[in-house]
Formats: structure tokens, C-alpha cells, sequence
């Protein structure tokens, strides 16, 4: 019995060499598609990682859990989220709904693209603005058992919405140069650079 090997479109490239061993090469890795804030958001994804793994390891390992990890663990995942939700914004990559546009008329669609980017825009400047707000109110309190004030949580998400408005500004600009939305083509969704 004998495997052989696919076809493939170009004849220069073999995958099984002269001595019957694979030989394939990787493209070649390209960080330039990341942005500042998939760094940040890759960085809190690991400190939560390392902390719910030293969770992990004190409670079952050592039969001696650390008391404050569990929260370190919570806040570090509300940090990632919010940062990590404005790669999302920049990406254009959050759910969206286009069926509706498949039946309206062209230019129906262009108007409510528009209007559902403003609609993000807003939403995102009014949530920064409460939690503005929120953190306002919440002085200085503590959190519950580190001695730290609760409001470095709070900077994380009103950094996060504020940086998803500043990203839902640029996607609404880059639209309008564009002329249409990935609402209108949702064929385009993955090959849109960020």
C-alpha cells in the first residue's frame, strides 16, 4: 500500500522529497497586522492565565489556596475583556446582522450602515462618560482583599470604551471613504485590513 501525495497547482513545489520525507516551509510570521492594544490584550490574557494557574496550583498542589487570587483572577479577565473587545472594534470583527441589507435597496443600506456606525460611536463616548462618572463616585475604595483602589479596574474599562470609540470613529471614516460597510458586504469581512 502506498500514500502519495496531493496535486498540486504548481509542479516546482514537492512535498515528499527524493528520500520519502515531508519538506514543507512556513510562511513566513508577520506581526505587523497587530496593533498596540493587541499587545496590552495579549499581556493581561497572560497575567490572568499565570494567576488562575497559580490558583490552580496552590489549591491543589499545595492544598492551600491563595485568598486573593480568585479576585486578581476576576479583575484581570474584565481588563482583557475591555481591551480586547477594542481590537474587536478596530477589526470590525464584533456580530453583526446583515441579512436585512440583502433585501433593501442599495441605498437604503448605505444610510442605515452609516447610521449603525454612529449609533457604536455614541454608545461607546456614553458609556466612557459613565464610567467616568462611575469612577467618580467610587473614590478611593478598596478593593475587597488587596489594598488596592477599585478604581484601576474602572480605568481599565473606561480606557477600553474609550479606545472602542476612538476605533469605531476610524471604522466609520474608513466606511464613508470606502462607501460601503461590511453590513452591505459581508463577503469582505475577512479581508478587510485592520
Amino acid at each position: 500500500m502506498s500514500i502519495h501525495a496531493p496535486d498540486i497547482a504548481d509542479e516546482n513545489e514537492h512535498i515528499l522529497g527524493a528520500d520519502g520525507e515531508f519538506h514543507i516551509t512556513d510562511e513566513p510570521v508577520d506581526i505587523s497586522v497587530y496593533a498596540w492594544e493587541d499587545w496590552v490584550a495579549f499581556g493581561l490574557f497572560w497575567a490572568l492565565a499565570a494567576t488562575v494557574f497559580y490558583q490552580f496550583f496552590t489549591r491543589y498542589a499545595l492544598n492551600d489556596s491563595a485568598s486573593w487570587t480568585e479576585e486578581i483572577a476576576r479583575y484581570l479577565l474584565i481588563c482583557t475583556v475591555f481591551v480586547g473587545a477594542s481590537v474587536s472594534v478596530r477589526k470590525n470583527t464584533h456580530i453583526h446582522v446583515d441579512i436585512f441589507y440583502r433585501f433593501m435597496p442599495a441605498a437604503v443600506g448605505r444610510v442605515l450602515s452609516t447610521f449603525v456606525d454612529g449609533v457604536r460611536i455614541v454608545f461607546f463616548a456614553y458609556a466612557a462618560y459613565l464610567t467616568w462618572l462611575l469612577m467618580g463616585k467610587i473614590g478611593r475604595q478598596q478593593m475587597a482583599i488587596i489594598d488596592w483602589p477599585i478604581g484601576i479596574i474602572y480605568a481599565f474599562v473606561l480606557f477600553g470604551f474609550a479606545l472602542m470609540c476612538f476605533r469605531s470613529v476610524t471604522t466609520a471614516v474608513k466606511h464613508w471613504r470606502q462607501g460601503y460597510s461590511v453590513l452591505e458586504r459581508p463577503e469582505v469581512a475577512g479581508s478587510e485590513k485592520a
